[in-house]
């Protein structure tokens, strides 16, 4: 982890020093997991941790636990902690799994278009647009995460928003594990605009076009997984 965002995790500690300091641990380890700070297998030793972060050995102790039943860990007795492993065939069943629940949360959104009111997914979209012009890659996909989990949380339902989210995890440490050598930028463009045209559709409470939209959008993400299942080094998801 670079320094300065040493500096930035420090800060926030000072800020927010009086909430629940394993929740911040948990919330920063899970930024380095998804970001790729580790690699998939890496072990990830408590001790190194708490002198990285400026914090006791305790809440990292207490975050593993959470970031083991995220699904972004395992904990192995007497051996320690390590980055899990998704497999190819685990990433195609968590793959089908996601898309299952985004038809769903398209289907209750595009139901009640009055709660996308003040979402800021329209902002979101736009810095997205600006990301994708300049092929930056890694702010494309943390922006792609965010839009997606925005659409999960405006759908109204807990389980449903907690059950994407370690979806999403999972899947993210997929990408980590086989992240491109040839990754094509005209697929973080199309992606903007494939979430423009659902955010519209949605907008207008018409679910069948906002369903249709992201059949397209998934089917798209699932050719580059099949590409990434049969050579690791053909795309990205």
């Amino acid at each position: 982890m670079h320094g300065e965002n040493f500096m930035t995790f420090a800060h926030t500690l000072g800020v927010l020093k009086h909430h629940s300091m394993p929740s911040l641990v948990q919330e920063e380890l899970e930024r380095m997991l998804r970001g790729g700070v580790f690699a998939p297998g890496d072990p990830l030793r408590e001790a190194s941790l708490a002198t990285q972060l400026g914090v006791s050995r305790g809440p990292i102790r207490e975050a593993f636990r959470s970031l083991e039943e995220k699904g972004l860990v395992r904990v192995e007795k007497n051996r320690g902690v390590f980055v899990r492993i998704i497999t190819p065939e685990e990433a195609d069943n968590i793959f089908e799994v996601r898309t299952a629940l985004e038809k769903l949360i398209v289907s209750r959104l595009a139901r009640a278009p009055q709660d996308l009111t003040n979402s800021g997914v329209p902002e979101l979209l736009n810095t997205a647009e600006k990301l994708a012009a300049r092929a930056d890659f890694s702010g494309c996909h943390t922006l792609n995460i965010q839009f997606h989990e925005r659409l999960a949380e405006l759908a109204g339902n807990a389980t449903l928003l907690q059950t994407y989210r370690r979806l999403v995890n999972e899947l993210s440490l997929f990408r980590q594990q086989a992240h491109a050598s040839t990754a094509d930028a005209s697929t973080l463009r199309q992606s903007v605009v494939d979430h423009k045209n659902l955010y519209a559709a949605l907008v207008e409470g018409d679910k069948r076009k906002a369903l249709r939209v992201l059949k397209l959008h998934v089917e798209a993400s699932r050719r580059r997984l099949k590409a990434i299942l049969s050579n690791p080094s053909n795309g990205t998801l």
